[in-house]
């Protein structure tokens, strides 16, 4: 069975399976070695983001091991099963991807989804946690939000709403640096990696126009610099594809007169 590798995340990542997406071309880097799962939701914040997190990442608990706590303050007793482990193996790796939604502006369109940035981190962190309860092995990536281009996201609901648009941002490059500074800071302190993509990308000349469509979401060349960023984590740790073997024997691997000694051993 093929390693997984899940991409967790608001709409950025549920996007990256689109043409040019940053999820669509780490499938092809992994092809045959690991499978992508893409669980992306847009619009989301990490505190609606907690709600998923064992139904994505079930735990593995024993079998009768089960809860009860008491309904509306009454003597009726509400009692719920734990779930049973199946053969599902964990994921080997996951990416979360959170953070622009979260700093959206109180007393703007998209107020929201704001999530305070004491919370975002403390989201982040329950989220880190359910991961590694579920795997202690798990590779786990954070990933910042990307900066925000004001001017472009104006530019964007003008082209929507018309004289209806928004005339104050509802998300501002600075806050969102304040986001993204907390997202590395805590990577930093519970050992995991990260990617720091709201720096990065403000490296480049133009940042603006070249990585984002629409002030906030990627273009083409945003999405493969995610692409390269997340690939390069991986392979800094012990995710390289150039060293996983294929799952099956490569085709020239098969002897036409003899094809089940190609099959004798899995790779996987």
């Amino acid at each position: 069975m093929r390693p997984q590798i899940v991409l967790f995340g608001d709409s950025i990542t549920e996007q990256s399976f689109r043409a040019g997406g940053w999820g669509a071309a780490l499938a092809e880097t992994y092809s045959r070695k690991a499978d992508i799962v893409n669980r992306g939701y847009g619009g989301y914040n990490t505190r609606w983001a907690l709600f998923l997190l064992h139904h994505l990442f079930p735990l593995c608990v024993l079998a009768g091991d089960w809860s009860g706590r008491f309904a509306n303050n009454s003597s009726d007793m509400a009692w719920t099963v734990a779930p049973l482990c199946d053969s599902t193996k964990p994921p080997a790796a996951a990416t979360i991807f959170f953070g622009a939604n979260d700093a959206a502006l109180l007393g703007r369109t998209s107020e929201r989804q704001h999530v305070p940035v004491e919370e975002y981190k403390e989201n982040l962190s329950k989220t880190v946690h359910h991961l590694k309860e579920c795997s202690p092995t798990m590779l786990v990536v954070l990933i910042t939000p990307p900066p925000v281009d004001e001017a472009g996201r104006k530019e964007y609901a003008q082209s929507v709403y018309g004289e209806k648009a928004m005339e104050l941002p509802e998300r501002t490059n600075e806050v969102t640096g304040l986001y993204a500074k907390q997202c590395l800071e805590l990577a930093k302190e519970i050992g995991v990696l990260s990617v720091d993509l709201w720096s990065k990308m403000q490296e480049t000349e133009g940042w603006q126009r070249k990585f984002l469509s629409d002030g906030l979401h990627l273009t083409p060349e945003g999405n493969g610099l995610v692409h390269q960023e997340v690939t390069r984590v991986f392979n800094e740790a012990w995710l390289s594809a150039a060293e996983m073997p294929y799952d099956f024997p490569h085709h020239s691997e098969i002897n036409g007169k003899n094809p089940e000694k190609a099959f004798q051993i899995q790779c996987l």
